[in-house]
């Protein structure tokens, strides 16, 4: 079990939060607005550790230098393209529409920082999609409205249930967090 520095989640997500008290890691939780933009030409899988990078640095900032930082950000990538979170109901059936029948790529990046240190880290996973029907994709979005879910969906929902035909890699970083490697670095920390 972790015993070291206090640890500050820098997210707002429930799915995280339930992460690391899995882990029995505690930790309080500090979240301010970031700017989620990066750069054009940046690398997809450099993406999501310079956005949870962004975060740790506001969070610092606002809180005691003993303090450690998680910060995380998640991207679904699918042909080479970020699927974002979707704006709106059609927007979500569109997405899963696509993901539907196909193989898709789940990576979160991970900084954990304090006043002296930073370690980033990211972490992918295959996600493969059974082939869905427009009812069930038009069921999923009514009935658990993921539109604050990169990729419009929640693999520890209905739709992982019934969608995802398997994984490779972590099923918690589909979820949002590489919670084994995270214990990992904190204990190193």
């Amino acid at each position: 079990m972790y015993q070291g520095a206090p640890v500050v989640l820098a997210s707002q997500s429930p799915r995280r939060k339930q992460l690391l008290e899995q882990a029995n890691i505690p930790f309080t939780i500090q979240v301010a607005d970031t700017d989620e933009s990066f750069p054009a030409d940046m690398p997809i899988p450099d993406v999501p550790v310079y956005i949870a990078r962004q975060k740790a640095v506001v969070i610092a900032a606002l809180t005691s230098p003993e303090k450690i930082i998680i910060a995380a950000d998640t991207v679904v990538v699918l042909d080479d393209t970020i699927i974002g979170k979707p704006r709106d109901r059609e927007d979500a059936i569109r997405i899963l529409t696509a993901l539907s029948g196909r193989e898709h790529r789940v990576i979160t990046g991970v900084v954990i920082r304090n006043a002296a240190k930073e370690v980033a880290f990211s972490k992918e996973t295959g996600v493969f999609f059974n082939p869905l029907t427009q009812e069930q994709i038009a069921y999923y979005v009514d009935t658990f409205k993921p539109y604050d879910k990169a990729g419009a969906y929640a693999i520890q929902e209905w739709i992982g249930a019934v969608a995802i035909d398997k994984i490779e890699g972590c099923f918690y970083n589909v979820m949002g967090l590489p919670v084994s490697r995270v214990v990992e670095e904190l204990e190193r920390f």
